[in-house]
């Protein structure tokens, strides 16, 4: 599989199946990935990988507390204005369109929201976290060091769905992982093998054409 063919597979999966995924998959898988860029080679990404018991008790204390906790960080910025607020609102739409579940439905919006918690029926839960006192270029090696596992799981026949959701859970993720004190949680990804019959997982969010976010300048034709 090539990188275009990976990056077309790619999508959020928001359904799997229970098949497990060998803790010797994860490994390799989070190993490549550390060849991401990193800015001085500063390597700022922290990760903790769940499954099986560490995991159920996790997505049981969690479901003890929907409320969430006090966040150490936006996941967007307050007030949220065009073109990303309409981007934001039109994802949305079209998410809960893809299930059925029209916007009058509030009940039915919060129980698809709160599939979140469970990782979205995933076998492997995957937190993503970086020393306190690194700054927006180390987030952004953090990114792309995220973007490489989603990759390389594509290429090992797996599916991912990064979940900033976990930056609701900040005290709970840290007892979970015995995170020191001096991190913090940027977010979690969960990991293993889409279910192709579920009708969400058939619904791709859209992107605006280039021409609308690029300017290529003093190209000759």
């Amino acid at each position: 599989m090539n990188v275009s063919d990976a990056i077309q597979h790619r999508i959020s999966v928001r359904a799997f199946t229970d098949q497990p995924v060998p803790a010797a998959v994860v490994a390799d898988i989070l190993e490549k990935a550390a060849r991401a860029p990193s800015g001085g080679n500063l390597q700022p990404w922290r990760v903790y990988a769940l499954a099986g018991a560490p995991l159920a008790d996790f997505k049981a204390q969690v479901a003890g507390n929907p409320m969430g906790e006090p966040m150490e960080y936006d996941v967007y910025p307050p007030n949220l204005w065009d073109p990303f607020r309409t981007r934001r609102f039109e994802n949305g739409e079209q998410l809960y369109a893809s299930v059925s579940v029209p916007r009058e439905d509030k009940a039915a919006r919060l129980r698809w929201f709160a599939r979140n918690a469970e990782f979205f029926g995933a076998p492997v839960g995957l937190f993503f976290c970086l020393d306190r006192k690194l700054g927006p270029p180390q987030w952004a090696d953090l990114g792309m060091y995220m973007q490489n596992v989603m990759l390389l799981a594509v290429e090992a026949g797996l599916d991912t769905c990064p979940q900033e959701f976990w930056a609701r859970y900040p005290q709970s993720v840290a007892r979970a992982v015995g995170l020191p004190d001096d991190h913090m949680v940027f977010s979690g990804m969960a990991l293993g093998h889409r279910d192709p019959d579920h009708a969400i997982n058939a619904w791709r969010s859209t992107r605006d054409p280039v021409d609308v976010w690029c300017e290529l300048k003093g190209f000759e034709a």
